[in-house]
């Protein structure tokens, strides 16, 4: 049964006052930070509370950042925290207008976090998910409400990055595509619109590059810090790919490939076996201290 009713049939984002964020982690607490910046009541929901109370330092720190470098104001920072709340259980939801999932890239963990969603939201509520790759059509057929389903995809970090990737499923209503569009304009993002195609367009073409730099170190045609160096000074990169590998962490890397791989039943999607001995050994990246880089020094060193 799905659940359309009148008040998605507004084609703007007024109608959104409060926000859900499930998640609490790098993606949940960047989410939270915008939209509590852009003036929406933000609740964030996170099975661990050391993980909530970690995410609120974030957020501080991170608007400490923006105070420092003049783009915010001391008040400013004191009305967003003030409309973040909190909590470890889905009641929190019942008010929300949308619940964006920013939870772990994991298609058996997102289905059973809106099995325990979708009961506790008003009718009329959108959900979003922050997923990188995964189906939205199989997400949102497992929820209540497919046409009250979409994926919106915010890139990390997400007070830095100025694109949200816009993914309708096939039963996606247009009122809810109008409506998420709205939103990320007046959270001042820039939107692209992607078909629901594994990974969608970013990591279509961000990830098989990421994988193909854990090949040509894999082969051994260069160094971790030779690929780097090169991509950074020959292609005039931010970052070199195997920096970034660490930065997205490794295994969010390798369910991207796998998603892509599965997909799209193409071998030039195979990830290298490299990829995945690192995940195998918890060689995650930044966020545990080591991945092609070793963090736990001074300056990060390279692990091969």
């Amino acid at each position: 049964m799905t659940h359309q009713t009148s008040a998605t049939t507004r084609k703007d984002s007024s109608m959104i006052k409060m926000i859900g964020v499930i998640g609490a982690g790098q993606m949940g607490n960047g989410i939270a930070h915008i939209c509590a910046m852009s003036g929406f009541n933000v609740k964030i929901l996170d099975a661990a509370e050391p993980q909530l109370a970690k995410a609120l330092a974030t957020i501080s720190k991170n608007l400490d950042r923006q105070i420092a470098k003049g783009k915010l104001t001391e008040a400013d920072k004191a009305a967003g925290l003030a409309r973040i709340s909190t909590g470890t259980q889905y009641s929190l939801f019942s008010d929300c207008d949308l619940v964006i999932e920013a939870a772990t890239e994991n298609e058996v963990v997102k289905k059973q976090i809106f099995a325990q969603l979708c009961p506790v939201l008003k009718p009329e509520a959108l959900i979003a998910s922050n997923t990188s790759s995964i189906s939205i059509t199989r997400l949102g057929a497992s929820t209540d409400r497919p046409s009250q389903f979409m994926g919106m995809h915010f890139m990390n970090p997400v007070p830095v990055m100025q694109l949200v990737e816009l993914i309708r499923g096939i039963a996606t209503g247009e009122d809810t595509f109008a409506i998420v569009k709205d939103l990320v304009a007046r959270m001042k993002k820039t939107s692209v619109s992607a078909e629901d195609f594994p990974a969608f367009i970013v990591n279509r073409i961000l990830l098989p590059m990421i994988n193909e730099a854990v090949y040509t170190l894999y082969e051994g045609v260069g160094s971790v810090e030779s690929i780097d160096n090169a991509m950074k000074l020959g292609a005039n990169h931010p970052m070199g790919p195997l920096e970034l590998a660490d930065f997205i962490g490794l295994d969010v890397c390798l369910s991207v490939m796998q998603v892509l791989h599965d997909g799209l039943a193409d071998t030039k999607y195979r990830p290298c076996p490299l990829l995945v001995k690192y995940v195998e050994a918890g060689w995650l990246g930044r966020k545990t201290g080591r991945g092609f880089y070793d963090y736990t020094g001074e300056k990060p060193l390279p692990t091969r």
